[in-house]
């Protein structure tokens, strides 16, 4: 029996994650936006058009993933991984977005009823929908989240990240729905400043995303506990020391590793050599085999 590639067998697995996240979002947003008409909420509405979103952050999942998975050529010869943290920005952008329009409508909601526009009483449908979602996008959340770790996929996590948010999105509208229809008259305000509530849960969650990404885009560091791994390898590697001169950073998943080290000046090429593989070997078995590593080995001063 022929293996699949690592590679080959990772983005499939992306893939199945995604799509079964995303036939989820499809049914949600189906039934919301029949729930948010028949039932008259706007806070169902906007959840509604919360799980649209997750949607199409689904097919941005898929046809990003694809490119990231693209063996080095001669013109990206540390591979495409960077296209799966664009992914990941382009979900935070849109949640970003989602959220700021949601707030922008519940509060000018709030704004006309203030001046006397009534808001009318949501129905239990609606209600309903809302705790019927919750449990069906923490599930998701579960999934997704287990398998992006599993897969080193920032673009499945981040993805993981939204089916929470629309679970938190969901809460908030439970409640407001709740609320204004079960309390009654004078009580319909709740509905739109669900709507309020859930959007700085998606806020939040969009401005995480997006500086984890601005901080591989712009070739951030490893974190320092890291670097100082990359360094303690060296020095407890028999004849290796003075590590110096290391620069790391991220290209998509993968970790780049860039580091000086001295030997003996009368050591043979072929013992620095196999210094250096050894050192190579143990980054690898904690970064993972894909880890980019050129070292430099120097005479001893």
């Amino acid at each position: 029996m022929t293996s699949i590639p690592r590679e080959e067998r990772r983005e499939r697995d992306i893939y199945r994650v995604t799509i079964i996240g995303s036939v989820g979002n499809l049914m949600l947003t189906l039934l919301k936006f029949f729930a948010g008409i028949v039932g008259h909420s706007a806070a169902m509405m906007a959840d509604a058009v919360h799980s649209l979103s997750d949607l199409i952050t689904d097919f941005v999942v898929i046809a990003f993933v694809r490119i990231a998975g693209k063996p080095q050529d001669t013109g990206h010869e540390f591979g495409h991984g960077k296209y799966e943290t664009l992914a990941t920005a382009l979900i935070g952008l849109m949640l970003l977005f989602v959220g700021l329009g949601i707030c922008w409508n519940g509060a000018k909601s709030i704004w006309l009823h203030v001046g006397g526009q009534p808001i009318e009483a949501p129905g239990m449908v609606a209600f309903w929908m809302a705790v019927a979602s919750i449990a069906v996008k923490e599930l998701l959340y579960q999934y997704t989240v287990r398998h992006g770790r599993r897969l080193q996929s920032d673009a499945v996590v981040a993805n993981a990240w939204h089916h929470r948010s629309d679970a938190f999105s969901s809460i908030g509208t439970a409640l407001g729905i709740g609320g204004a229809a079960m309390l009654g008259h004078g009580w319909q305000i709740l509905d739109p400043l669900a709507a309020i509530v859930v959007s700085v849960f998606i806020v939040k969650v969009s401005v995480s995303l997006l500086m984890s990404c601005m901080g591989q885009l712009t070739d951030h560091s490893l974190p320092a506990h890291e670097e100082e791994y990359i360094k303690t390898v060296v020095c407890n590697q028999p004849g290796a020391s003075d590590p110096h001169r290391l620069r790391t950073r991220h290209v998509g998943r993968l970790h780049v590793i860039d580091l000086h080290f001295r030997m003996d000046g009368q050591t043979t090429i072929t013992e620095a050599h196999h210094t250096a593989t050894a050192i190579e070997n143990k980054l690898r078995e904690h970064f993972g085999h894909d880890t980019i590593i050129t070292t430099h080995v120097e005479p001893v001063k």
